[in-house]
């Protein structure tokens, strides 16, 4: 669900971060001409070493960072578990068979009361599914199998791939108007004091943009997640991934109601559709719509 984007873009930011202000610091990356302009050419190929870099070292790190983030304890398959735990291993490695997987995904559980499931990994042969206890707890065990499914079915889309790709041409046009705009900014200040404005100009405006470029991702995310749908539904059944979303729903709804009540004060209400933009996932009732019209 929303844990999978939401540690990779942060792992990318950070990451992203890191890469620039290390090539600034070492004077990496000479984009001006012998006029003190920009060489939009030189830019626009460092820009986008930097940004598929960043994007890239993210997605490599991207199990690694949901394990130690999530503090996910990975069930071996082949050690002493529960009956629930094997349970919930056997589940997902059956699905990741009729998915056409070659290599298992690790399966991990995280203690938490939010009714959350998510799948990352860099690649189909190197990839993680984690369940939350509080899923465990509030959900039946066909809507645990329709939630399991939709998450293979990432794996099987290969959708941590192909956000990667999307990501590294969305950080290519964050770090290029970002060096634009701090060069801009620098031009505004003493000739002695531009080099230190321009430094960390391009901090600021590498966030803001990284920001903004978010909403591409999170567009493309919110159209993955009809995919994934459908494709959890071909591998559990229609109605158990039916049923899985309409539990989604009830819950969404009662926790809703529950902080209504408790905070009525701050008229906590739905989701507007500005906060929308910044959701990786669609709403709910447009997503069971989409799947019972499949």
């Amino acid at each position: 669900m929303g844990k999978r984007i939401f540690y990779f873009l942060l792992t990318n930011v950070l990451v992203l971060l890191t890469i620039s202000i290390i090539f600034s610091l070492i004077g990496g990356g000479n984009y001006l001409n012998a006029q003190g302009g920009i060489d939009f050419g030189a830019l626009l190929v460092f820009s986008a070493v930097i940004g598929f870099s960043g994007s890239f070292i993210s997605l490599l790190m991207s199990r690694w960072m949901a394990k130690k983030m999530m503090n996910v304890q990975v069930l071996d398959p082949n050690g002493a578990l529960s009956a629930a735990e094997r349970d919930i291993v056997e589940r997902v490695h059956r699905l990741s068979r009729a998915a056409g997987l070659t290599h298992m995904p690790e399966v991990g559980i995280y203690h938490s009361p939010e009714v959350n499931a998510f799948a990352t990994g860099p690649s189909k042969k190197r990839s993680l599914v984690a369940v939350s206890t509080g899923l465990l707890q509030e959900m039946d065990d066909d809507a645990i199998e329709g939630v399991i499914a939709h998450e293979v079915a990432h794996i099987a889309n290969g959708d941590m791939v192909t956000m990667t790709l999307l990501q590294g041409v969305v950080n290519t046009f964050v770090v290029f108007l970002a060096r634009i705009a701090a060069w801009v900014a620098s031009r505004f200040v003493r000739e002695e004091m531009a080099p230190i404005v321009h430094f960390i100009a391009v901090i600021v405006f590498q966030i803001a943009f990284s920001i903004l470029g978010s909403l591409v991702v999170f567009a493309y995310s919110r159209h993955r997640e009809y995919h994934a749908d459908r494709g959890g539904a071909d591998l559990a059944g229609k109605d158990k991934m039916t049923h899985a979303l309409q539990m989604l729903k009830a819950y969404s709804n009662r926790i809703r109601g529950e902080e209504q009540t408790s905070i009525s004060t701050l008229k906590i209400n739905n989701r507007t559709k500005a906060s929308s933009l910044f959701s990786t996932h669609p709403d709910l009732d447009e997503r069971i719509r989409r799947l019972s019209a499949k």
